[in-house]
């Protein structure tokens, strides 16, 4: 991650609209399929300095794995509970974890199938598995680029994947409808302009909430729908045991 960017990922993760309503949406998902279940070993990986722990712990027993130093505090609340590494075969446990999430990690990674193949690995018989990714290679701006992100997703592609991983899908929804057009119509401008590549910023308070609550009613009616687009792809997955 660029330097400026993880300078300013905690307030970007605890303020802006995105990350907020992205919160808000994966407790959703956990609530309607793990119900009341407090028991769980759980994996958060890319996850920063452990800001969702807090949220997560209703679940169970929460850790992490981050590959990037300069996302976490050393004197963090949950520094105890987080490993610096890259997330490959060198990444070992002694548990099986009942929950992984991955959000916004595959489009960081050149072999994304050997992360998933990795994850299952990991996974108790009965384990789950959640992840987000940035959709259509259409909707490619600048933000992908200061990201460092390799590609941008949809269901036909990640299905293979997960298939391949021994996964099966259990729910998948787009997010973020609304986006598209817009950002459409941003890399269009930065395709005639030119523009660098700058790194996000919190909006101001007139403008931040009300996109936090639109994300939020589209992710409660057109998200629930099943639009087949969107500018981020959720999946909730179960490992598959061979028989």
């Amino acid at each position: 991650m660029e330097p400026e960017y993880a300078r300013q990922y905690r307030d970007l993760y605890t303020r802006h609209w995105w990350w907020r309503s992205r919160e808000e949406a994966i407790l959703e998902v956990l609530h309607r399929h793990l119900r009341a279940r407090t028991d769980l070993k759980i994996l958060d990986i890319g996850c920063g300095d452990g800001l969702f722990f807090d949220r997560l712990a209703e679940f169970g027993d929460v850790e992490g794995v981050e590959p990037d130093a300069g996302l976490v505090d050393p004197k963090g609340p949950h520094r105890a509970r987080i490993r610096i590494a890259s997330f490959d075969d060198n990444f070992r446990s002694t548990k099986s974890y009942s929950l992984i999430l991955m959000l916004d990690v595959l489009e960081h990674l050149d072999n994304p199938g050997d992360a998933l193949r990795h994850a299952y690995s990991l996974l108790a018989p009965s384990g789950a598995l959640l992840l987000t990714v940035p959709a259509f290679q259409l909707l490619w701006t600048n933000h992908d680029v200061i990201n460092h992100h390799r590609r941008r997703y949809r269901s036909k592609s990640m299905h293979p994947l997960l298939q391949q991983a021994g996964f099966a899908t259990l729910e998948e929804r787009y997010w973020y409808q609304w986006t598209c057009p817009a950002k459409l119509a941003i890399r269009l401008v930065e395709s005639v302009f030119r523009r660098p590549p700058t790194v996000a910023r919190v909006p101001p308070a007139w403008m931040n909430w009300p996109l936090y609550w639109m994300s939020r009613m589209e992710q409660q009616t057109l998200g629930k729908i099943g639009i087949p687009f969107g500018s981020s792809l959720m999946v909730y997955c179960k490992k598959q045991v061979a028989s």
